[in-house]
């Protein structure tokens, strides 16, 4: 058949499609040629059917394109019954992990509508991620949940989804949403391979006992090469991939596959009913009208609409006004029971009363344990926000409680600023969180904020054998009262081409790593180890490995623990003041070229006074780096056009004992233009 006799086919079959509606949605039997639902075409079957062994073409992913067109009017008829109770065995509640840009989003925005949960109308790209924030950096930030109906060998089944994010610094959405699930789909480019972060993802799952179901998605691409990933899947995480499912998620191919196969090897919940209510809080927001909503996933008993509920870790109880499931949206249902996944409205007001990770029971029938909930999140990286407006400090202060309920891994103290003024001390889990958070911020509750340089938790140990762990340069004891100072280390794990195994290798011993490891995960990939520490790690050092390797390398990190360090602390002082805001820890090496980089810039930055400014640099009271802003000076001899030399040295003089009076009481203002620029150069040099 010629290229475009096939073509006039496919445009042929796309036609009349819409006027043919599939029987059901069932799975392909034991003989795929009489079950593929390409086989009622013109086409053999053979091409279409997932198979290991035979070649894969670009000719056959336009075929199966054309044909897994579904039927619109079919799977909208059964989306709209997802309301409808199934028995407990007929639920399944599965995850989507994988790396980040390896096609979750798209992959969970055609389940949707292959099962007809979203009608065709108001589908769009991205459609579980619901903040602006989401769709203009194309990255999944929150984790989502979604109620399907799915018709498999006409039995309905209720599938409930959690999309998850596939950052590094967004791993405590993931075990969230997997501790509420029973199986996970592991999305794997077919281009690029395994990543980092697939493999932390992967561990996670397995420490839930969770049954991994593999998906190699974009195998539309040029440069797919499906077998080639899989034994790289076999070889480097270990999961058997005999049963792996092609796909490509953004032409529609292997879906159905894969709403096969998560009926079929996602383990249904425990029927636990009759048991006391026990249900784990994975998520929840505010609501400036409804107060706190509360997503959950029931494990034992049942919970209805006007029940009154108890909150086993907070102690609180109220009465359930709503109850429903997220279907993506929120609809009301009458009752849900165990296995099911919903969310609940009881017009909490206080933001403390539900936090994420308590066991919602019964205030009449309490459970006797709670469950586990989850560990709580560490903290990497820790900074300071401080609103432009001092007036703006209480709103600042609400919304980031209102955050925290969204967020569970922010956390937030109180610090106050000599430059600043009134803010707040907090702790991210990485950098990209970090900017997310302030993001929020700014657009969600229209607060104007300065960050400052973000840093990491420092342990001080002190003469009097005691521990201190400080994370703000400006409460680092004196040197006379430490005996030591311990920095933050984690194992970095970079997984690239082998091209690029120097520059990175280069990278991370400028950076103060320790080589642990190297391997070949295949002939061409290596995976590379080091430890350094986290202070080196928080600046540019993710876009230094992505620079280097060209974006082929991506790495994932964990804290291995402390190790003592030769740290000191850097001082900026201006006119002989110390600037708080200014002073960072850094490893004695360093110390002299980022105090020459910074008072440097803040020599730009520093508008001129009326008397000679000196920026220094000090490590106490040693000035390691110096530069001085000259002194705005009056024409005091315009006015003598004549006379004696002596009547000029007057008015110099006069002038010059003017200026040392005025600098010793002249004070100078540091405008926060120049600490917002200062910081930025901090993450540069640091």
């Amino acid at each position: 058949m010629s290229l475009l006799t096939f073509n006039t086919a496919i445009s042929s079959y796309r036609h009349h499609s819409v006027q043919r509606s599939r029987k059901n949605f069932a799975a392909p039997t034991s003989n795929p040629s009489s079950s593929c639902p390409c086989s009622t075409t013109a086409f053999p079957a053979s091409l279409f059917c997932n198979s290991r062994t035979r070649p894969f073409s670009r000719l056959s992913v336009v075929s199966q394109t054309a044909n897994l067109v579904s039927d619109t009017d079919s799977a909208a008829r059964v989306g709209q019954d997802r309301l409808l109770k199934v028995p407990t065995s007929n639920i399944r509640n599965f995850s989507i992990i994988a790396h980040i840009d390896h096609g979750k989003s798209t992959l969970a925005d055609k389940l949707l509508q292959l099962t007809g949960t979203v009608e065709k109308r108001e589908m769009k790209d991205q459609f579980l991620d619901n903040m602006d924030l989401e769709r203009e950096r194309g990255i999944t930030i929150k984790l989502q949940a979604a109620r399907m109906r799915y018709m498999f060998q006409n039995e309905p089944y209720c599938l409930n989804l959690i999309d998850t994010p596939g950052h590094v610094d967004f791993s405590y959405e993931v075990s969230r949403s997997l501790a509420a699930c029973e199986g996970a789909l592991l999305v794997v480019d077919a281009s690029q391979g395994v990543e980092a972060q697939t493999l932390a993802n992967v561990y996670l799952a397995l420490e839930n006992n969770l049954e991994i179901i593999p998906v190699l998605n974009k195998i539309d691409l040029p440069g797919a090469e499906p077998d080639r990933v899989i034994k790289e899947i076999e070889e480097v995480i270990g999961l058997d991939c005999s049963n792996a499912i092609l796909c490509s998620a953004k032409e529609g191919i292997g879906i159905t596959d894969i709403l096969d196969a998560i009926v079929q090897r996602t383990p249904p919940p425990s029927n636990t009913a009759e048991r006391p209510l026990r249900a784990l809080i994975f998520d929840s927001y505010y609501d400036p009208y409804r107060g706190v909503i509360v997503y959950f996933r029931v494990i034992d008993g049942t919970i209805k609409k006007g029940d009154r509920v108890y909150f086993m870790a907070s102690g609180k109880d109220y009465y359930a006004d709503e109850v429903g499931v997220l279907s993506p949206n929120q609809l009301q249902v009458e009752e849900l029971y165990a296995g099911e996944v919903g969310y609940l409205s009881a017009s909490i007001r206080s933001v403390a009363d539900a936090r994420v990770g308590d066991t919602i029971t019964h205030f009449s029938r309490k459970a006797e344990k709670s469950l586990p909930g989850y560990e709580e999140a560490t903290p990497m990286v820790f900074c300071g926000l401080f609103p432009v407006d001092a007036d703006q400090f209480a709103e600042l202060r609400d919304a980031l409680e209102k955050l925290q309920l969204n967020d569970a891994a922010l956390k937030f103290e109180p610090e106050t600023s000599s430059a600043m003024g009134f803010g707040f001390r907090c702790g991210f889990l990485g950098l990209l969180h970090m900017e997310i958070v302030q993001e929020r911020l700014e657009r969600e509750y229209n607060l104007s904020l300065i960050t400052t340089a973000p840093s990491v938790v420092y342990r001080v140990n002190c003469v009097n054998d005691e521990t201190v762990e400080c994370s703000n340069p400006s409460l680092l004891p004196e040197p006379g009262k430490r005996r030591s100072i311990e920095e933050p280390f984690v194992k970095i794990e970079m997984l690239t081409p082998k091209d690029y195994i120097g520059p990175l290798m280069e990278l991370a011993q400028d950076r103060r790593g320790e080589f642990k490891e190297m391997k070949y995960i295949t002939e061409n990939r290596a995976s590379i180890i080091y430890e350094l520490p986290l202070a080196e790690m928080v600046g540019d050092f993710f876009d230094q490995l992505k620079s280097r390797s060209k974006g082929y390398a991506s790495m994932e990190y964990s804290l291995v623990g402390y190790k003592e360090s030769e740290l000191i602390r850097l001082d900026v002082q201006i006119n002989g003041d110390p600037v708080e805001p200014l002073a960072t820890i850094v490893h004695k090496d360093k110390a002299y070229a980022i105090g020459r980089a910074l008072t440097q810039k803040l020599k730009e930055l520093i508008p001129r006074q009326m008397f000679k400014v000196p920026i220094q640099a000090c490590i106490g009271s040693k000035v390691i780096a110096s530069e001085s802003l000259s002194a705005i000076r009056k024409d005091v001899l315009a006015k003598c056009y004549g006379g004696d030399i002596t009547r000029k040295k007057k008015l110099l003089r006069k002038q010059a004992e003017g200026k040392k009076r005025m600098k010793a009481i002249g004070k100078v203002d540091v405008p926060q233009e120049a600490f917002m620029a200062v910081l930025k150069l901090e993450r540069e040099v640091l």
